[in-house]
């Protein structure tokens, strides 16, 4: 979805603040030049105090207030809290999960399959879409929030798996039993009726197969949702979801509990939560790699619906970060900066999750900086929004691999997303820019230059055949430890490891540990090929090369004679294979090394100092540098003459810059 201006905005609730102020929080507002709130998604009980009683006071006075403001909105559907009237009426609408039945008290309690939850959540929706139809300023509709199926495991649910699994076995419990390996520990089923409480089981093809379904139910729910706003949606708004991202005290890595591909599929845009680390930890990593995902969804540019001001406890932000962290969002591909949010809450879990306003509710050093932020929007957002991005480089993502790795891990220390991590982020501090793909983006593989698999535990045949034909038609692949291990539903392949690819990589391996005191020697990507002591960690696969040209071995007594890295030409391509988990500072010299080998230009620039680049709605390049640390940094333009926005001066090739401490630059090609 295309924009017509950057969206600048925050969260708020009227119905939350201590006092009337609505009138000055939207003076504030438009002072910041604040464009966007969003509204309504987190107070069910505040429309329907009981059951067929509606209130919409708080609504309609912001959205009153809004409108002589010229302030748009961006209205959510209430339904990830459920009001107390209707846990009490049903109590079986709080979701049981493997952890036993559900208590009230907390958000996202319920059970999405449950009937009546789903026949109140309807009238709600319906109810609220009927109160906000008249208003022009409404611009969109958020659904839900960060939806999950909240581990959901009732009778329900079960049942409405075994009709899932009927379907995709077309009621054949043999072909069920074989998939899954049933006849283990006497699991097998030999009557649907006897389908037991997947909650008990040991076996991970059925437990992944519960996992995958739930990713569904989500995907369903959020289409069922869209159905309905969709009834009274102009053409003119738009429908989006806030999707989130691995949860590790800020945003990590591929969500575990969504088919976040599938569930956008109903959506016009993607809207995302990224949150972060700050002040000194404040990487732009977390920005960089939500915003891969958040582009891959749709293949379009995406929202940013919550982001942090001042946020949790620890990320106050230094001086000039907030403006760092919003156009690194732009840079990404965001068409929007939204807080989360407006006011710091006095009361309840969040708060002291700050918010641009600290609780006193004045004017302060965020607030401040905000202001600017808005103002550069307005001025320069024309030249900024719908940045089209373009990498050589993608990840291929999977939730049936993360969800693999979650049943059978590699090491306590190390799981799916830390893996995805470890490669992205060596990518990131190398400059060179990275799009992610879903393992059934298959069609797009022959547009990058280099195809990455972190861990790409389980694969299909088909999925195989299209990587070895991106081999053999010039493309570039690396993969790790653990790729091609097991078929869709988990079952270990019973050939060569890895799977369907042994021509591929030019090697094989059937023996695998844990390293302890275990180096990397005779490594052909090093300047120097000297042995690195204690360098692997976690994993080790001890490979065995057949055509494959060894990059590294392992230093070690006993395994030494077997390869740690490999590359192997096949067709007019080349594949890499790392066997092991080793250091970053070893993994970015290695990349180094293919990214130069397949003709990728290495930019002079690395990490402290980011570079990210787009083509903008006028044709022109732009090109943004960020310095993630204290200290300036000297840069050298080496594109055509350019004007370096915000500062009204021409730049040519040659000529050097300077990025201050925790600061930017955006230049803008002619």
């Amino acid at each position: 979805m295309k924009t017509d201006k950057l969206l600048f905005g925050a969260a708020y609730y009227d119905e939350y603040l201590p006092y009337d102020r609505i009138e000055t929080d939207m003076a504030l507002m438009e002072k910041a030049h604040i464009n966007v709130i969003r509204i309504a998604e987190s107070t069910w009980s505040t429309w329907e105090p009981q059951e067929g009683v509606f209130d919409f006071t708080h609504l309609h006075r912001m959205l009153r207030a809004s409108a002589a403001h010229g302030i748009s909105v961006i209205v959510g559907t209430p339904t990830y809290a459920v009001p107390t009237w209707l846990a009490a009426k049903c109590p079986d609408i709080l979701a049981e999960t493997h952890d036993g039945p559900g208590r009230y008290g907390c958000r996202q309690n319920m059970d999405i399959t449950h009937p009546v939850y789903l026949q109140h959540a309807e009238i709600i929706i319906r109810r609220l879409m009927e109160e906000v139809s008249s208003y022009d300023h409404v611009i969109g509709f958020q659904l839900d929030n960060e939806t999950k199926s909240y581990d959901t495991c009732s009778a329900y649910a079960q049942k409405k798996f075994i009709d899932y699994l009927r379907k995709e076995y077309q009621n054949d419990l043999e072909a069920l039993n074989h998939a899954f390996g049933l006849d283990y520990w006497s699991n097998r089923i030999n009557a649907w009726e006897d389908f037991p409480d997947v909650r008990g089981t040991i076996n991970g093809s059925l437990g992944a197969e519960y996992q995958k379904f739930q990713r569904k139910l989500v995907t369903d729910f959020l289409a069922w949702q869209c159905a309905i706003v969709r009834e009274y949606a102009r053409p003119d708004q738009f429908i989006t979801q806030n999707f989130d991202y691995e949860w590790r005290n800020y945003s990590f890595g591929l969500q575990p509990e969504v088919d976040q591909w599938a569930a956008a599929e109903p959506l016009d845009t993607a809207g995302f939560d990224i949150y972060h680390p700050s002040a000194q930890d404040l990487t732009g990593k977390e920005i960089a790699f939500g915003g891969a995902i958040a582009r891959s969804i749709k293949k379009d540019n995406y929202l940013i619906l919550e982001t942090e001001a001042q946020g949790n406890h620890g990320w106050l932000h230094y001086p000039g970060q907030l403006r760092m962290q919003a156009f690194s969002h732009l840079a990404s591909g965001a068409d929007s900066v939204m807080y989360w949010h407006w006011h710091s809450i006095h009361n309840a879990i969040e708060s002291y999750w700050k918010g641009i306003l600290s609780h006193n509710l004045q004017e302060n050093a965020t607030y401040r900086e905000a202001c600017t932020i808005g103002a550069d929007f307005a001025e320069y957002g024309d030249r900024l929004k719908n940045l089209r991005k373009k990498a050589d480089v993608a990840l291929l993502l999977s939730n049936e691999s993360l969800t693999g790795l979650q049943w059978f891990r590699i090491h306590e220390d190390l799981n799916y997303n830390d893996i995805v991590r470890w490669l992205y982020d060596a990518f990131y501090e190398l400059n060179i820019e990275c799009d992610v793909l879903s393992v059934n983006d298959t069609d797009l593989f022959s547009q990058y230059k280099i195809l990455v698999t972190p861990a790409l535990y389980s694969v299909s045949d088909t999925l195989v055949t299209h990587l070895k034909n991106y081999v053999r038609n010039g493309g570039h692949l690396i993969s790790t430890f653990k790729t091609a291990f097991s078929d869709p539903v988990l079952k270990i392949y019973a050939d060569d490891q890895p799977h369907g690819l042994t021509e591929v990589f030019g090697m094989t391996y059937d023996q695998f540990t844990n390293p302890v005191n275990v180096g990397l020697k005779d490594c052909v990507f090093r300047n120097h090929a000297k042995t690195v002591n204690d360098a692997v960690h976690c994993w080790m696969e001890l490979l065995i090369p057949g055509s494959a040209k060894t990059l590294a071995s392992y230093d070690h007594l006993h395994w030494g004679s077997y390869a740690a890295i490999t590359e192997n030409h096949y067709g007019t391509g080349d594949a890499f294979y790392l066997g092991c988990y080793f250091d970053q500072t070893l993994l970015k010299e290695l990349l180094t090394y293919i990214v130069t080998s397949v003709g990728i230009m290495l930019p002079a620039e690395q990490y402290p100092v980011v570079m990210k680049r787009g083509t903008n709605d006028y044709d022109r390049q732009v090109t943004y540098y960020f310095n993630y640390a204290d200290a300036p940094a000297m840069v050298v333009w080496n594109g055509g003459a350019a004007t370096l926005l915000m500062q009204d001066r021409t730049v040519r090739s040659g000529d050097t810059l300077t990025i201050g401490g925790w600061d930017f630059l955006i230049l803008e090609e002619a």
